[in-house]
């Protein structure tokens, strides 16, 4: 008998099935939204970091010359200027046939004649974002017909929207955060309106208001954690498959909106996070109620 008789009745003693039920799946919804705003917000800020390590230090001089030995004469010029210049760590003249692969789709076969007068380029790697404004001088003094071009510049507001995309995800995920507080709130005083005469009895047995906040407390974090946990579970499933949806595109930009190691682990950790929030609101709401009731 004692094996099947519940070894702490008191944490039964406040069941209700179908709210329990109706709170686990409400915890279910708020953390798949919770999860997938997260996400985004990770995803989106990895991927903002990445343009600025990637791409903002990175700039490219082309030189566009009729004649092709004035044209590589200033490129070798450049080159040997640019090589060992403080704030460069490298220099490398982008390959001509890689040029004609570029430009085969725009111009066709026939557009790529050996008589056509191809632009050169020059790929520079900075350490240092800010030398940006002295190569450009240095190469306008060399050649003066150079074009030299800042993947910072025009890469501003690529990176100015993922920026925002990464904050509006925090910003939901706080809402959502929020919301899941109210409905605790509200949960909590549900509870004590639905068992007000169970916890008169309980008080008159001699149980303090500390003891009857845990009861709801536990009950709370019990439907919190089981539905966050379903929840999060179903999020992490529909980000793996977007995720593998996004691989088979092939874009760069959007290839570099990946989470990494640690984000998923921060994900997975999400339903013990709002476990804790939703138990220190529970408590709080309940001893602030018992407390006015006495």
């Amino acid at each position: 008998m004692s094996l099947l008789a519940p070894r702490n009745p008191d944490r039964r003693l406040l069941d209700d099935g179908r709210a329990t039920r109706a709170m686990r799946w409400i915890m279910a919804i708020m953390l798949f939204l919770t999860v997938l705003a997260a996400a985004l917000g990770l995803a989106t800020w990895a991927a903002t970091r990445a343009l600025d390590s990637d791409l903002a230090g990175r700039v490219t001089v082309q030189i566009v010359e009729g004649d092709a030995g004035a044209r590589d004469r200033s490129v070798a010029a450049i080159v040997r200027a640019l090589r060992g210049r403080a704030g460069v760590r490298a220099v490398a003249e982008v390959d001509r046939a890689r040029l004609a692969q570029l430009l085969e789709p725009w111009l066709g076969e026939a557009g790529l004649d050996a008589d056509l007068p191809m632009p050169a380029m020059i790929d520079v790697d900075l350490t240092d974002p800010g030398a940006a404004p002295g190569i450009e001088r240095l190469v306008r003094g060399l050649a003066p017909q150079a074009r030299v071009d800042a993947h910072a510049q025009w890469l501003a507001p690529v990176r100015g929207f993922i920026a925002t995309l990464a904050l509006l995800a925090g910003g939901l995920v706080l809402l959502v955060a929020s919301a899941t507080t109210f409905v605790v709130l509200l949960a909590a005083r549900s509870g004590l309106d639905t068992h007000r005469d169970t916890i008169e009895v309980l008080h008159m047995l001699g149980s303090t208001d500390v003891q009857v906040a845990r009861l709801f407390q536990r009950r709370i974090a019990i439907d919190t954690l089981l539905g966050g946990a379903i929840g999060t579970l179903l999020a992490l499933v529909f980000l793996v498959f977007l995720g593998s949806q996004i691989d088979r595109l092939g874009a760069e930009i959007v290839g570099g909106v990946t989470l990494r190691p640690g984000d998923w682990a921060i994900l997975a950790l999400l339903p013990l996070g709002f476990t804790l929030m939703a138990t220190i609101a529970a408590r709080v709401t309940v001893l602030a109620a018992l407390g006015r009731r006495l």
